[in-house]
């Protein structure tokens, strides 16, 4: 007769867990050939289940038997309390109903309603006629039970050899059916796997990573909820639950959660910790797999999967699958394919983790760069009042009859540098300014010709005296840019007046204008002392001046250039420099068209 226990299978969406069609057809048509052929009226097979339980997958022969029997489980150690009564009959074992322990009726599963025929060797509805299934190693994988002959009578000599053939039929299918289903189980978790590791790592923040990971690890793994908890650099973290929010777990389990996780990932194995488990390994002492287990029961979780989260050396959290009582248990598959999600998800954690210092770094920057502008503006604000009292006295003093001609000079001299400083304040000023984004750029069709021509002209004394050529290309169509007019005036300036100053008396200055798409090109190009590959890289730092000594020696403040870059920038443009020691330089600007 076919007996098993009540307790049931985890049920995913009305079905349970056996999700190998081929493999359970192939049950079921060895089932429904002992029922045809064999003789039998009902015939049912268990395979062993991780938990040390026997799941009934196949019942044939009577649909009131498949209801009852389908999914139920049986404890091993029960049937095999059975079994030791058992008479040998090859593969076989039977039990007749009067060694059968009465304690234990009450506890199977279908019995059939009949009446024992009239004849000594009479089929009871309590025998028990059970085949055993073990493979090459020995090792007990599902059994083989039948009920119902069709005679009525216990099988005879060739009955039961044909039972033997099917019972080794069974055996070979059930190896078969659980071996295919471990497969399943291991392409199901590198699927889980992969589609974490495809969305997990894309992200760059921990909320993210979860929410893109919750729904994969939740379906793939059969869970019913999970939490993720990250460790920061003092060992302390976030945890996230199942909806992707960070939520408060009770400090002691938060304590037992971080450390077993270093000691999971030390021992690189993960942890399973369910009623009657023991022990739970070297991440979990007893007590500790106590208070965790009081705390399951708060939650109405069955059993729960511990993972470690890490990246190298470093443990950086531990991922925690819960399962509803009754569930199937965690399979060694899920277990080795946990551990492997851990090292990916470990992976992102650090990356996001990366990515917020970084981030944090950044605004920081940011921060102390809006200072250094706030405090460069105060200073040149704080310079520029009294330097303007300075040389407006300076000029009175200078139209006065009653100094010499040597006072006269020094007063000459004082004028110069007031005015140079007056420069410097002026260019730091507008640096302050164009690097504010409080103060935003309102962009109108400015003609980059018409700013040229004026800067050329303004440039045209300094050029003669040095005997430098300015000279200016433009096409025949307008070259219209988009930005501030008083800017991109300072731009072209500093460009040329560069120019000018670093060309050799008797060399040439070329300043032409183009289009190029949808935006505008300004090009300076001289024949001067040249840019060295390093100071290049540079150019555009404030204060900066080239190593250069030739360099050196001419007047600057090392600002000229750095407007010029924070104005191109800020006009969303760009700005090209090729340079040649000794040869000359060339600088583009690339501004969008008006």
């Amino acid at each position: 007769m076919s007996r098993e226990t009540t307790a049931r299978p985890a049920q995913t969406g009305g079905a349970t867990r056996w999700s190998d069609a081929p493999s359970r057809d192939a049950l079921q048509l060895i089932a429904e050939g002992v029922t045809k052929v064999a003789g039998f009226g009902i015939a049912a097979i268990s395979v062993v289940r991780s938990d040390g339980k026997l799941e009934v997958m196949a019942v044939a022969g009577s649909d009131e038997a498949g209801e009852s029997l389908q999914g139920r489980r049986t404890p091993i150690d029960q049937l095999s309390r059975e079994l030791d009564k058992a008479d040998d009959w090859g593969l076989f074992r039977f039990v007749p109903h009067e060694r059968l322990d009465p304690g234990v009726f009450e506890q199977w599963g279908w019995v059939p309603d009949i009446e024992p025929i009239d004849a000594p060797d009479a089929w009871h509805p309590l025998d028990l006629l059970t085949a055993p299934l073990y493979d090459d190693e020995g090792v007990l994988r599902g059994t083989l039970a039948i009920d119902l002959p069709a005679d009525g009578r216990r099988p005879g000599e060739a009955q039961r050899a044909v039972l033997n053939t099917y019972a080794e039929q069974a055996r070979q299918a059930v190896i078969v059916a659980l071996e295919r289903e471990a497969l399943a189980d291991q392409v199901r978790m590198a699927e889980t796997a992969r589609r974490i590791v495809r969305r997990a790592a894309a992200q760059l923040r921990m909320d993210r990573i979860v929410e893109d990971s919750r729904e994969a690890l939740v379906e793939g793994f059969s869970a019913h909820g999970m939490w993720l908890q990250t460790f920061d650099q003092d060992g302390r973290g976030t945890i996230y639950s199942a909806a992707g929010g960070a939520s408060e777990l009770d400090p002691e389990m938060v304590e037992i959660a971080q450390a077993a996780a270093h000691r999971a990932w030390d021992a690189q194995e993960p942890v399973v910790v369910a009623p009657g488990r023991r022990p739970f390994g070297p991440a979990i002492d007893r007590h500790q797999g106590q208070v965790i287990q009081a705390f399951m029961e708060e939650i109405g979780a069955g059993s729960l999967l511990f993972t470690p989260l890490g990246a190298g050396p470093e443990c950086l959290g531990n991922l925690v699958l819960t399962r509803l009582e009754g569930a199937p248990d965690w399979t060694e598959a899920e277990a080795t394919a946990a551990l492997d999600i851990g090292h990916d998800l470990g992976r992102a954690i650090l990356n996001a983790r990366t990515f917020e210092r970084e981030h944090q770094l950044v605004e920081e920057l940011q921060a102390l760069d809006s200072y250094k502008g706030q405090l460069i503006a105060t200073v040149a604000h704080e310079l520029k009042n009294p330097l303007t009292s300075v040389m407006g006295h300076l000029e009175m003093l200078e139209s006065s009859p009653d100094f010499s001609g040597t006072t006269r000079s020094s007063l000459h001299a004082m004028d110069r540098g007031a005015r140079r400083m007056v420069r410097v304040i002026d260019d730091l000023l507008l640096l302050s300014k164009v690097g504010d984004a409080e103060n935003p750029l309102i962009p109108v069709p400015v003609d980059l010709y018409r700013i040229v021509e004026e800067v050329v002209d303004l440039i045209t004394v300094a050029a003669t005296q040095k005997g430098v050529a300015v000279q200016v290309e433009k096409p025949v169509e307008p070259v219209v840019a988009a930005g501030d007019a008083t800017e991109l005036d300072r731009v072209c300036a500093n460009l040329v007046s560069n120019a000018v100053k670093y060309t050799p008396d008797g060399g040439a200055v070329t300043v032409s204008l183009g289009r190029d798409g949808d935006e505008v090109l300004l090009t300076v190009t001289d024949e001067g002392i040249g840019i060295s590959e390093q100071d290049v890289a540079r150019l555009g730092t404030e204060f900066f001046r080239s190593s250069n000594p030739e360099a050196v020696a001419q007047p600057g403040t090392g600002l000229g250039l750095a407007i010029v870059s924070r104005v191109v920038a800020r006009h969303h443009g760009r700005m090209e420099i090729e340079s040649t020691l000794g040869a000359g330089s060339t600088f583009r600007v690339f501004l969008p068209a008006g």
